[in-house]
């Protein structure tokens, strides 16, 4: 497989490293969206979300909490955007599982990934309804967050 992510994990493409354990790599995306936009992967390939091991979802989401911390210290950011698609449809390009952390200031332009739209209410109890079944639960009461 040529993947490039498994190849920056390899050492085998250079990356600008933040953070490096057994199982996970943090380094900064060389097309930023922001300054301090960093990178999170499993070292071990995984397409996506949906084939992400547990042990390396939560090492992954440990690692992003502190070097979160660090960048937005580092940047004076005010904020702090995670951002993770899976498939083409949902923007993914690299076909290896990646959460993106945006340091965020006011002002700084970026834009979100979608425009808020409306949904009946009718509509959305009903896919409560039955995502909830296909959980093995029953959804909560309306209005019920």
């Amino acid at each position: 497989m040529d993947c490039v992510f498994c190849r920056i994990a390899a050492g085998a493409l250079p990356a600008h490293r933040l953070y490096e354990d057994s199982r996970v790599l943090a380094f900064l995306d060389i097309q930023p969206g922001t300054l301090g936009h960093a990178l999170v992967i499993p070292k071990a390939h995984a397409e996506d979300f949906f084939g992400l091991p547990a042990a390396d979802r939560d090492a992954i989401f440990a690692a992003a909490q502190r070097v979160a911390a660090a960048l937005m210290a580092e940047t004076e950011a005010e904020g702090l955007n995670l951002h993770q698609s899976n498939g083409a449809a949902a923007g993914q390009v690299v076909p290896h599982f990646h959460l993106h952390l945006l340091p965020r200031r006011r002002g700084d332009g970026l834009r979100g990934p979608w425009t808020p739209g409306a949904a009946a209410a009718a509509e959305l109890a009903g896919l409560a309804e039955r995502v909830a079944r296909r959980l093995g639960g029953q959804a909560p009461a309306a209005g019920g967050r």
